[in-house]
């Protein structure tokens, strides 16, 4: 290979575009938005351009001093490998500085592929001592985590050899006139019917991209064939939309040791061990850099080529499927503080750091990492916490919704396989969250009015919801019925990633005084938790019979445990874990704590049973709450009043020991591992109801003033909701009537909804459930539902 060596006249371009460009905008934002397109690692006819936002330099590092400095692999390497090492042939070459930005165009590196890693990149100069390092927040590839250096990546290969090219030229030439942009007529991906939601860590065996391709790939082989699907497929199917859980590095555990890990360096050489990234996280940690690009724990090539792989299977179904990204740019983790300059920062909030949405630089440079990732191909985006992107006025001593910029996200123009087009738009806001009378005070509808192609999550679907609670389904009856009248652009359902993660933290047997569990749902906690998010009766009611968009959780299909994992907070952990002190309850059967298959480091650790765990995790609650969360504290408080398992522990093994609880909980939660458990007759009942939904898409639309959602008054110890729809083209009507809860009951359909008896014919019922037909009694038990047509 050649060395390499800056191409003098192709940088000078680089530093006179960056003049221009700030000559032509007074507006620095505006400036901005047209320069960082150029940040980050282009490989471009035969060279590389680099671009560096470098304002921590100016005034403190001479501009002669910082180089670029180059790491090409002196021998094949095998990014499949769990540890290698690995010798680099080490290159430094010359930059330019023009105020804030460092820039260098150079010839003689390699673009990464996905058969071949490329050159890894970073800023470097001299810094008191010792070599500084600058990593590029606009990363097209981490194969070694956030924390290693970037690899100049062919992003326009990926591009030009994906296989879903016609379904975004399909776009193009339909037009989809009824969500083009207002602004230029962009064609815009029309909203889904109903959506999955996918974590890809835990949802195969594998727990990457790769993996969930190869199982859609044989479903869609099955559907093409017309072979039955198994009960586990049967849940992953029957769905117009899938939406991933975020993908974007992540922080990494600083008491771990990492993934990139230098040994020797000579002007010439640079040798380092790099390690397979195996973070686990449930993907909301993440530390902005490198967000453009896919979280290398979830590769199992570390070849960003899996994501579009991915997308382009689920476009190319027998039955197109839409693909979500779930977009979380409203904070960083602390993770963040060494991998960006300071000027991405306005101070630490809730989650870690809060992002300094005012400074131009940064606010273009996150709508430049929200085109990069969206060009991969999803077809929508959500955006995580919508509410919490905001700033604050000093003069009113408050923070205001930062509403431009999320107008700004809405505008973002994708281009794919040449194709130009705005993803259908989905925003998480409960504003004014988090005031103490939010949940009072939020309408969910904020941003719907601002942008009316939009949708929101609706007041159903947010993380509070707890469905396992006696009479949930009577104190949420106002906010089931503004679904009803209100929600043709709201995400309706009660399973996603956040719900049953707080359905988790209930008290399994609560003080009389406070808030009841139902049981009615099961006879052990698992079967009542299992059911709660995966009811019959609230499946069919929010797939079947209400408007706007549903939304299951995989691992609620699978019934499955889930759980808040995330190994990856040295400083944060134990407490993660103390507040996790009711899963083992919720969560875990005596039986499965016993299979050799789970649990396999906390055994070693001498739990024996299941209750044991639970009466630490307790004792550790309890320890936090009485410390303040001092961990020596904490450690000291525990070894005194004793351990279930007779340990005496240090905060390092504390420590420790939370980061394996997090590691056997996510292998606890792999959906491998429950495929086996699925029913036959259930996983088709749940397929059928959403099969239902598909072939009768009016149902989106909102209940008119001719329809009806009511329940029976007074309850008498059962909820039961009933209700009546017509298609707005009066061809078809619906008779929904469902026990949401309580003692059964004994009813008859046409009577409750007062509709004529005739014609009704039996659509869908809860397995098991007798039905004579609408007109005739009908006797339902908790979570049991019908549904007839006509």
């Amino acid at each position: 290979m050649t060395a390499a060596e800056t191409l003098p006249e192709v940088t000078s371009a680089l530093v006179d575009a960056q003049r221009e460009t700030l000559d032509e905008h007074e507006d620095r934002f505006e400036a901005a938005k047209a320069l960082t397109p150029r940040l980050g690692a282009h490989w471009r006819d035969g060279h590389a351009e680099f671009g560096f936002w470098t304002p921590q330099l100016v005034g403190e590092v001479p501009e002669s001093a910082v180089q670029l400095e180059l790491l090409t692999p002196a021998e094949d390497v095998d990014l499949t490998a769990d540890e290698q090492t690995v010798e680099f042939d080490r290159e430094l070459v010359e930059t330019r500085r023009e105020g804030e930005f460092t820039w260098a165009a150079v010839d003689g590196v390699r673009p990464g592929t996905r058969e071949r890693l490329g050159t890894l990149y970073r800023l470097s100069y001299e810094g008191e001592g010792e070599r500084e390092t600058v990593t590029d927040p606009f990363a097209d590839s981490l194969p070694f985590g956030s924390y290693g250096p970037a690899e100049l990546y062919d992003t326009s290969r990926l591009d030009e050899e994906r296989a879903d090219r016609e379904y975004f030229e399909r776009l193009e030439a339909d037009g989809v006139a009824p969500h083009a942009s207002e602004d230029d007529g962009l064609p815009r991906f029309e909203p889904a019917t109903s959506m999955l939601e996918i974590h890809p860590g835990t949802a195969t065996e594998s727990g990457t991209l790769a993996g969930l391709t190869r199982q859609f790939e044989t479903i869609g082989e099955k559907q093409e064939d017309g072979e039955d699907l198994t009960p586990a497929e049967r849940n992953f199917v029957g769905y117009d939309a899938v939406q991933l859980m975020p993908v974007a590095p992540i922080t990494q555990n600083e008491d771990e040791l990492g993934y990139w890990l230098e040994q020797t360096e000579t002007d010439d050489s640079l040798q380092a061990t790099v390690r397979r990234p195996d973070m686990v996280n449930w993907g909301y940690d993440i530390v902005i850099s490198g967000f453009g690009t896919v979280n290398p724990a979830i590769l199992e090539t570390r070849r960003p080529d899996e994501l579009v792989d991915f997308i382009a299977t689920m476009h190319t179904l027998p039955d197109p499927v839409k693909v979500v990204f779930d977009i979380a740019l409203g904070h960083a983790d602390n993770g963040a503080l060494p991998l960006l300059n300071d000027e991405w920062f306005a101070g630490p909030g809730m989650y870690g750091q809060e992002l300094d949405y005012t400074e131009p630089v940064v606010r273009a440079g996150l709508l430049e990492l929200q085109r990069r990732k969206m060009d991969f191909g999803a077809d929508g985006i959500r955006v995580d916490g919508a509410q919490d992107f905001t700033n604050w006025d000093p003069e009113a001593e408050e923070e205001w919704h930062d509403d431009d910029y999320l107008a700004e996200m809405d505008r973002v123009t994708q281009e794919v396989a040449g194709v130009e087009y705005r993803p259908w738009m989905i925003y998480e806001d409960g504003r004014p969250w988090p005031r103490s009378d939010w949940e009072l005070a939020s309408t969910y509808r904020t941003l719907i009015d601002q942008h009316p192609h939009a949708y929101q999550w609706g007041p159903v679907t947010f993380a509070h919801n707890t469905p396992a609670l006696q009479t949930f389904w009577a104190t949420k009856w106002w906010r089931v019925k503004e679904v009803a009248d209100m929600g043709a652009n709201w995400i309706s359902g009660v399973a996603n990633h956040d719900t049953i993660r707080r359905g988790t933290q209930l008290e399994p047997e609560p003080p009389f005084s406070q808030p009841q569990i139902n049981r009615y749902l099961g006879d052990s906690e698992p079967e009542k938790l299992d059911r709660a998010y995966n009811n019959p009766a609230s499946t069919v009611l929010f797939h079947a019979f209400l408007p706007g968009c549903p939304m299951d959780f995989t691992h609620a299909n699978m019934r499955a445990p889930w759980g808040f994992v995330r190994d990856t907070d040295a400083v944060w952990n134990l407490k993660v874990l103390a507040e996790e002190e009711n899963f083992p309850a919720w969560q875990i059967r005596p039986e499965q704590f016993h299979d050799d298959a789970h649990f396999e480091r906390l055994k070693e650790w001498g739990f024996e049973e299941r209750d044991e765990l639970s009466d630490f995790l307790d004792l550790l609650a309890r320890a936090v709450e009485m410390t303040d969360y001092d961990k020596a504290e904490i450690a000291t408080l525990l070894n005194t009043m004793g351990t279930p398992i007779g340990e005496e522990f240090t905060v390092e093994e504390l420590e420790q020991l939370g980061r394996d609880w997090m590691r056997d909980v996510a292998d606890f939660a792999n959906l491998a591992h429950w495929h086996d458990q699925q029913g036959d007759e259930r996983t088709a009942f749940d397929l059928a109801v959403r099969e239902f939904r598909q072939g009768h898409d009016w149902v989106v639309g909102d209940l008119t003033d001719g329809d009806t959602l009511d329940y029976v008054y007074p309850t008498d110890g059962t909820v039961l909701y009933y209700g009546h729809r017509t298609a707005p083209d009066g061809g078809e009507e619906l008779l929904f009537v469902g026990n949401m809860e309580g003692v059964a009951e004994r009813v008859v359909p046409t009577d409750l909804a007062d509709v004529s008896d005739d014609g009704w014919e039996l659509a869908l019922s809860s397995p098991g459930l007798d039905v004579d037909g609408a007109a005739d009694p009908l006797e339902l038990a908790d979570s049991e539902v019908a549904l007839f047509v006509r």
